[in-house]
């Protein structure tokens, strides 16, 4: 399978120790294809911290299977509070241009696409946007890649990827990842804005095997001028269960049935 909710990488390491432009975009590629499955299905728990430390949870559910020609689709499924029980979110991949999202809000009472002037937009009220939901899922082709440096990063010997969007419409300026050189894990993502300030953090805070895959259990989004966060904790992961393809259409972001 593509790419999934892990947040997660793999490093290709040449010989001779130097990674080229092409390479590096092997190497992000790869990142994204590290957890191979049919179907991934999670129950997650979102925990929003806001600036003066209150804190707010939410539940959601999420299923995530490729089409036919290998294109990542992913359905996120709010359970609980109220304020956001019944909201859908679909994003589905294409190959060689954006994604196609669209959201069902309960309070409208319809399914909305989602622009891609929109990806910035704060993503049901979390830390984390639009397009930072779709990254999971973003092609590697939409990016430049090179590798800046190596670095040790809480004990792991890591290489350092450097990502710029070719679309220059795109949020990010650039996004740099932490990437183990031993086990391919992806520890963090630092986000920069137009001016080449970083503005946000990803990071992998906890890996768990699950199934015989090293899997992300805990991750976090800071938003760094405003000191808020949101935290998701994977309380439920399981691979390769049944879903169905009726799941991954706008008519089941309206009636949250699948057919």
């Amino acid at each position: 399978m593509k790419r999934k909710i892990v947040f997660c990488a793999v490093m290709f390491v040449l010989a001779a120790g130097f990674v080229s432009a092409q390479d590096a975009a092997s190497v992000v590629d790869k990142s994204r294809n590290r957890i191979k499955a049919d179907t991934v299905s999670t129950r997650s728990r979102m925990v929003i911290t806001a600036k003066n430390g209150s804190t707010s949870d939410r539940s959601m559910d999420q299923y995530s299977k490729d089409d036919a020609k290998g294109n990542s689709r992913s359905v996120v499924v709010f359970r609980s509070p109220a304020a956001v029980a019944g909201t859908r979110f679909l994003t589905i991949e294409n190959a060689g241009r954006d994604d196609d999202r669209w959201i069902f809000l309960p309070g409208l009472g319809k399914v909305r696409r989602i622009a891609g002037s929109e990806g910035s937009g704060s993503f049901v009220g979390t830390d984390f946007s639009y397009d930072d939901i779709s990254s999971q899922n973003r092609n590697t082709d939409l990016d430049n890649h090179r590798v800046l440096r190596e670095e040790k990063l809480d004990g792991h010997d890591c290489y350092v990827i450097e990502s710029s969007p070719k679309d220059p419409a795109y949020q990010y300026s650039k996004m740099i990842q932490y990437i183990d050189k031993s086990n391919f894990l992806n520890y963090k993502i630092e986000l920069y804005d137009k001016k080449g300030t970083m503005v946000k953090l990803l990071e992998i805070l906890k890996f768990e095997e699950v199934q015989g895959r090293l899997t992300p259990m805990e991750t976090r989004m800071t938003t760094l001028a405003d000191g808020t966060s949101t935290v998701i904790y994977v309380d439920i992961i399981k691979y390769d269960e049944a879903v169905p393809e009726s799941v991954f259409t706008t008519s089941y972001l309206e009636t949250g049935r699948a057919r």
